[in-house]
């Protein structure tokens, strides 16, 4: 388990998750026959209204270097307090429009108990530590910074 612990991938990627992407993720880990639970998260772009304009994308920015840096810090700090087997997770920079993925964080356990507990603090470690910027696009052509990945 050290050695996955340690190994490290990139978590910040261009553009959405893919539905195909997170059926691929699901599938490789059939043949991880310690896992007894998995717990996937998955943050999709909703079509709100503000002001009287919808929501059509949210472009995400970041400081890649820093953001990779959180990011990795959430890691090991889940690993140090659940007994994970493994863990994953991918955030989308980029135009990301409205019903796409743009974040999955997918959490294995032996046990379902602690895939909830893990993924729950991992997705608000996330949303409270990582630096990355919202621009919310509107259908009237109009946006608005949201600021840090946790307003």
């Amino acid at each position: 388990m050290e050695e996955k612990k340690k190994r490290k991938h990139k978590v910040l990627i261009e553009g959405p998750v893919t539905p195909a992407f997170i059926a691929d993720s699901i599938a490789k880990h059939s043949t991880k026959t310690d896992i007894g639970a998995h717990a996937i998260f998955l943050g999709q772009i909703r079509k709100d209204t503000k002001d009287g304009r919808d929501v059509k994308d949210i472009i995400y920015s970041a400081h890649v270097e820093m953001a990779e840096k959180a990011f990795e810090t959430i890691r090991e700090k889940a690993f140090s307090k659940y007994n994970m087997v493994c863990m994953h997770v991918y955030h989308s920079l980029g135009c990301i429009k409205v019903g796409e993925i743009s974040l999955f964080v997918f959490v294995s356990c032996k046990h379902r108990s602690a895939s909830f507990d893990a993924l729950k603090e991992i997705v608000e470690e996330i949303k409270a530590q990582v630096p990355i910027w919202k621009k919310e696009s509107y259908e009237d052509g109009s946006h608005t910074w949201i600021g840090s990945e946790n307003s």
